[in-house]
């Protein structure tokens, strides 16, 4: 499964500084009108170590009302909550009708780091998949929107952020001894990932693999498959959306530049990005821009 992703896709500087701005305030509108139509909605971020899922988080959380959510690190189980049913701790972080939680790390971890480490007994891990599905089922007919990514990178790729890291005097504490012991047992988690992929992937909690070797394709992707399902579920209840924000009009002097240029594919769309075929379309665009280079 994983294998197949294309870690190549990319978008330029110009396209990602037209676009964030405008995805950062279609997602501020749309958490206002989950807010006012009492939509809750649950955001999880899974991925390798180095992906750039904290970084991804910073960009999503920095223009939304802070009122309107609440950010949750997930940290390895504390004694007394080992005592308890294990979904007990998250059960505690569910957000209010209305609001929205962000999870950095999950209750994904039981059937990864957990099964990879040995900290958990088979029998406890394999029986994890169903208690998720029946956790999430069980929102879901609540009403809240789940929306879940999986942040994706090779495993070159990933020891080169790690020894950049290192490098860095003010940044080489994120990397510690145990990123490296998860890093050499790679494979083992690809195998790992890929059951909970396919056993976790449901209709009302669906995955989204984030090619994330190119941090603009990464982030545009996450907004923009965050503001879709909060547009599905508005339709879905029956209320309107917010209005969208009229693209920027180029000046004079821009439009001459332009007619001076050959004709080239141009920025792609928020309606582009909010159609059905988001995948399809970020393909495409993967594929002018590879042409343009």
């Amino acid at each position: 499964m994983l294998e197949k992703i294309d870690l190549t896709r990319k978008l330029s500087k110009e396209e990602y500084g037209t676009l964030k701005p405008r995805v950062q305030r279609r997602l501020y509108d749309l958490e206002k009108a989950c807010w006012d139509a009492n939509i809750p909605s649950i955001i999880i971020f899974e991925g390798w170590d180095a992906a750039g899922k904290r970084t991804a988080i910073n960009l999503l959380t920095s223009r939304l009302d802070p009122r309107g959510f609440k950010l949750y690190p997930i940290q390895a189980p504390r004694t007394y909550e080992t005592h308890l049913p294990w979904l007990w701790r998250f059960w505690q972080k569910i957000p209010n009708y209305g609001e929205m939680a962000i999870f950095d790390r999950s209750w994904y971890g039981r059937v990864m780091v957990e099964r990879v480490e040995g900290l958990t007994p088979v029998r406890e891990w394999r029986k994890g998949y169903r208690d998720i599905v029946d956790f999430e089922r069980t929102l879901a007919d609540d009403g809240y929107v789940i929306t879940k990514f999986f942040l994706h990178i090779s495993k070159k790729e990933q020891k080169k952020r790690f020894k950049k890291l290192e490098k860095d005097p003010l940044k080489s504490w994120h990397v510690q001894p145990e990123d490296w012991e998860h890093h050499r047992k790679y494979n083992q988690y690809v195998v790992a990932i890929e059951e909970m992929l396919e056993r976790t992937d449901t209709e009302w909690g669906p995955w989204t693999i984030v090619e994330a070797t190119d941090r603009r394709w990464a982030r545009v992707k996450i907004f923009q498959t965050i503001n879709m399902r909060l547009e599905e579920a508005l339709k879905e209840r029956g209320f309107e959306l917010p209005e969208r924000e009229p693209p920027p009009q180029p000046s004079p002097a821009e439009e001459i530049a332009a007619d001076d240029k050959e004709p080239r594919t141009g920025p792609i769309s928020d309606e582009e990005f909010d159609s059905e075929s988001l995948e399809a379309e970020l393909d495409a665009k993967a594929e002018a821009l590879a042409g343009d280079e």
